[in-house]
């Protein structure tokens, strides 16, 4: 059974840091590539990072470059995300998303087929 999981949403300080994890289990074939998206109410879900799986190449969204850092552990089945210098506006729940499907994509929500529950993340003073 293919589970998605996240875990280390919180409330946060503006300028502190917090780390995302996300275990992946289950599945038969090997995923393409995990990626980290957000959500607000009232907005669209968006990509915010994302890491190859053959390959470990990643990719960010412009807001977030040189501030959150993806990496995983594959033999642990883990992906994790380092959030430094939070601000408000990355309030949000953070979702946790697995893709099997060979895409280019790699922030496209819709190119994701496998999705975890969300974690909260605020960053408040």
């Amino acid at each position: 059974q293919v589970q998605v999981v996240e875990s280390g949403g919180g409330l946060v300080q503006p300028g502190g840091s917090l780390r995302l994890s996300c275990l992946a289990s289950g599945f038969t074939l090997d995923f393409y590539a995990l990626g980290w998206f957000r959500q607000v109410p009232g907005k669209e879900r968006e990509g915010v990072s994302s890491i190859n799986n053959s390959d470990g190449s990643t990719h960010y969204a412009d807001s977030v470059k040189g501030r959150f850092t993806i990496s995983r552990d594959s033999a642990k089945k883990m992906v994790y995300m380092q959030m430094n210098d939070l601000k408000p506006e990355d309030t949000a729940v953070y979702y946790c998303a697995a893709t099997t499907i060979a895409t280019i994509q790699l922030l496209a929500p819709d190119e994701y087929n496998f999705w975890g529950q969300g974690t909260q993340v605020t960053v408040s003073s």
